[in-house]
This record gives structure tokens, C-alpha cells and sequence, in this order.
């Protein structure tokens, strides 16, 4: 199976099995004769003595590996795998020397999928905070220049066209708002928070303060928590964001004169706060983006009811700091169940963060 011609061959195998990169050696017919541990598990598929060209059959990438195995040197190429799930690699290939094999090639793998889909989200996180200010902008301009011309001396149109512009202002500052907390929670998202925090005290200061948005839509709210505190380790005002956040979706995307039940529950090492309208429901093919910003099941309905698009993408990344997690369960027509699932003070500080 190997094709050896030097006594230093096992050495150098081990040597390229000891890297903490993703490589693997090649000999002259494609053939991996050693691959470090961070290149088995980045391509599962490959394993020693077993043909590259097998696995990953690019002909750029084949085309690569045999030139530089023919004729030396080095090359660089990028290769993007589509199955089963997109994955872009920067591959270097480099000629090895030294009598190993005949004609051996190493190559080192980097695995650029995160940095192309964290460039993907920058590229439409500007074009879509750009497209959510400019068109309440442009509103705004528009009924400017309508009071400053046609309508200067129309009282009724004056009055008519300051509601809108107010409500097209407040929309702005609430986009606003949430883009800086979105900020600052990304900002310290590896310091994850270690003070007491009741989750029951916020949810009975959260139905508190939305009683009246809930009594504007003929929305009940149900909270049952523990008679004790269950304490998690966490950012107060973040879980506060958190709570209000889910309740008034809740609120706003359930059923009018519906119910929303908060449960607070408490486990062992965890505890959660969950969220259920009786609402429509979410259709399934939506569920995997509703945490990504500015993502909206219904556009229409979402900016007529004040959302930003951002609410369920603060949750996510508040969720997170506090190293816990965040499911979404619902059957199209029957509601919706947002569930925070949170570390207990004690589990977290026993924890690494």
C-alpha cells in the first residue's frame, strides 16, 4: 500500500499525524498515506490509503496535486463543496522533499465556511439595516416637503402627516435601539455573566409593564413560576430584553383576544422560561431563520405591528452569552412555543466559560 523508499517514512507519517492543521500526505498516485486528527474530522470520508480524488472530486483540485507532484513547487486554490452542506476550503498544496515517497505532496487544509457566511451576513446585514432607515427616511423627507410646499397652509393635512412622521420616527429609534443592544451583547458575548438573577422576578416584571399591550389586543397572560427565586447566573437587563422581547411577539404575532402562557421552570442544573401563543403558528420552512436578523415570517404585518426584525436575533445572542440555548417549537395553525434554556448560577460557575 505504501509506497516507501526511505526508513524515516513512519516518522514523517507520524510527524504529519501529530499537526494540530488539517493535513494529509498524498503519494504520487493521489493516494492519503498519513492525515493529522483535525483533517479526519474535518473530511470524515477520507482515510489513509484511500484515493483523495475519491472524496473530493474537484479537477481543479486533481489538476493541482498533479502538477505540483510532477513538477514541485507550490499552489493555492479554493474549493467549494455544495453536498451534503456548502463548504468553501483554501487548500495548499507543497511538493514534499527528501525521498519519502516518490513524488509525495502534502496538502493543508483551511476551512473557510464560517469567515464566508459571516461575510455573507455582514454584506446583507448593512444592505438590510440600510434598506429598514431609508425607506422611513424617505418618508419622513417626503412629508417635509409636503408641509413646506403644497400643504404649508393645510391644517388637517399638517395634523395627518405629523402622526405618520412620528410613528415613522419612533420606528427608526426602535431600529436603532435594538442595532446598538444587538452590539453591545456581540461585544461581550465571551464574558459570560455570573450574577444572581430571578427568572421569576423578571417574568412578573414583564407581564407587569405588557398587561396594557396585552389588554390592547384582548390578550390574556398566564404566568406560572415556582413560589421560590430560581436563580440562574445572568445579565439582568439582557434577560429582562429577553423576556420582554419573546412576550411581545407573543403578544403582537399570536391570537387577538388569545392566550400567552409564561412558564418559568426549574431543574437541576437548568432552568427555562418558555413562551406559548395560541396563535397561527409558523409555517416549518421558517423556522430555521427566524433567529437571523431582519428576518420576518410576514414583512407586512411584522413593520405594521412596529417590529424591527431584529427581536428574535437579540434573544439568540443574549441566550447564548449566558451559554444556554434557545428552541422554537410550532404547528402551522396551532401557535408557537419559544423556550430559554438557561444555566442555574451554580452549574455556571462550576462551568468553563
Amino acid at each position: 500500500m505504501v509506497d516507501v523508499v526511505d526508513p524515516h517514512a513512519p516518522a514523517t507519517a507520524a510527524l504529519i499525524e501529530a499537526l494540530g492543521a488539517a493535513v494529509v500526505l498524498l503519494d504520487a498516485q493521489g493516494v492519503a498515506q498519513a492525515l493529522s486528527p483535525a483533517m479526519r474530522a474535518l473530511i470524515p470520508a477520507l482515510e489513509r490509503g484511500q484515493s483523495l480524488t475519491l472524496v473530493l472530486r474537484d479537477p481543479d483540485l486533481i489538476d493541482a496535486i498533479e502538477q505540483v507532484s510532477r513538477r514541485g513547487g507550490r499552489r493555492v486554490i479554493e474549493l467549494i463543496e455544495r453536498v451534503p452542506v456548502e463548504r468553501t476550503f483554501r487548500i495548499h498544496i507543497a511538493a514534499l522533499t527528501g525521498g519519502v515517497w516518490r513524488n509525495p505532496v502534502v496538502l493543508t487544509f483551511e476551512d473557510l465556511s464560517e469567515l464566508r457566511v459571516t461575510e455573507r451576513m455582514r454584506v446583507d446585514f448593512v444592505a438590510n439595516a440600510s434598506h429598514e432607515l431609508r425607506t422611513p427616511l424617505a418618508s419622513l423627507l417626503g412629508f417635509v416637503e409636503t408641509l413646506q410646499g403644497p400643504a404649508r397652509n393645510d391644517t388637517g393635512a399638517r395634523d395627518r402627516f405629523l402622526a405618520i412622521m412620528r410613528e415613522q420616527g419612533l420606528r427608526m429609534a426602535r431600529l436603532v435601539d435594538d442595532l446598538l443592544s444587538l452590539s453591545r451583547i456581540e461585544l461581550r458575548a465571551h464574558l459570560a455573566p455570573d450574577t444572581p438573577v430571578d427568572l421569576s422576578a423578571i417574568s412578573r416584571e414583564i407581564v407587569d409593564s405588557l398587561t396594557l399591550m396585552a389588554r390592547g389586543r384582548k390578550v390574556t397572560l398566564k404566568l406560572e413560576t415556582p413560589p421560590q427565586p430560581v436563580q440562574v447566573a445572568g445579565d439582568r437587563d439582557e434577560l429582562l430584553r429577553l423576556m420582554e422581547n419573546l412576550v411581545e411577539n407573543a403578544i403582537k404575532y399570536g391570537r387577538e383576544g388569545g392566550v400567552v402562557a409564561i412558564n418559568v421552570v426549574e431543574g437541576v442544573s437548568e432552568a427555562s422560561v418558555s413562551v406559548r401563543d395560541d396563535g397561527p403558528g409558523i409555517p416549518p420552512e421558517h423556522l430555521p431563520r427566524l433567529t437571523e436578523r431582519f428576518y420576518r415570517v410576514d414583512t407586512a404585518a411584522s413593520r405594521e405591528a412596529g417590529g424591527t426584525g431584529l427581536g428574535l436575533a437579540i434573544v439568540k445572542h443574549i441566550v447564548l452569552r449566558h451559554r444556554g440555548r434557545l428552541t422554537i417549537e410550532s404547528e402551522y395553525g396551532k401557535g408557537a412555543l419559544f423556550k430559554a434554556i438557561l444555566p442555574r448560577l451554580g452549574a455556571m460557575m462550576r462551568s468553563p466559560s
